[in-house]
């Protein structure tokens, strides 16, 4: 076989511990030392000696849970190579994270430096829309994360003026952003896809909120009473 029909789909050496490979598959440059948090079943390919188990014990179930959904799973990975991954055909937006901190929609966090600190936390300014405490999955410290989109994300300033977002579109947030929730009366065949009433999320202040191209059905938040 010709070389060069297959050259464009090659990975190419990036010198950097998270890229994304043809914007489906997420390439981890894998160095002892830095153990990888991702989620179980993730992993397509690697190259070089790359070990898989078990989440660390400090990760709490909750956190766990969050990520991979009620009874899911994710996976440490340690070694050196290259670890390719990816999520029933995602689109992957990689992040570095320099001692910040962002809010995620746990079932869109495709791996993470095990570095960082995953936390489960309350969602501010939502309770008396939800009439139950909403939480969702906090990232804190300096690493990488790599989160998965249903179609090309797209990130909107907040600082300009308020935006608001469909919560079954939105992906995450810098933390500290003002948010307050919007309800829609009887206007569910126009905004959303539900039925009865829907509402929006609204952020404002400095920072940013990635949204997705598609309405996930899953659940974006946890509500826990």
């Amino acid at each position: 076989m010709d070389s060069q029909t297959l050259s464009a789909h090659r990975a190419a050496a990036t010198g950097v511990r998270m890229s994304v490979h043809s914007s489906k598959t997420l390439k981890v440059t894998m160095v002892t030392g830095q153990d990888l948090i991702a989620k179980a079943g993730s992993m397509i390919a690697y190259d070089g000696y790359v070990q898989f188990d078990g989440a660390p014990a400090s990760l709490r179930r909750s956190a766990e849970e969050m990520v991979s959904g009620e009874g899911g799973k994710l996976m440490l990975a340690r070694g050196d190579g290259d670890l390719y991954l990816a999520d029933y055909g995602g689109d992957i937006l990689v992040l570095h994270l320099n001692g910040e901190a962002l809010s995620v929609n746990g079932a869109t966090l495709l791996a993470c430096d095990a570095s960082l600190d995953l936390a489960i936390e309350p969602v501010k300014g939502l309770a008396k829309l939800s009439g139950s405490g909403l939480t969702n999955l906090v990232i804190k410290g300096t690493g990488w994360v790599a989160l998965v989109s249903r179609g090309i994300p797209m990130a909107l300033d907040c600082a300009e003026r308020e935006t608001y977002v469909d919560p079954d579109a939105l992906v995450a947030w810098t933390t500290g952003l003002e948010m307050k929730a919007r309800r829609t009366i009887k206007a569910s065949a126009l905004i959303g896809r539900g039925s009865g009433e829907a509402f929006q999320i609204g952020f404002k202040g400095q920072g940013f909120v990635v949204v997705q191209p598609s309405e996930d059905t899953g659940d974006r938040f946890k509500i826990r009473g």
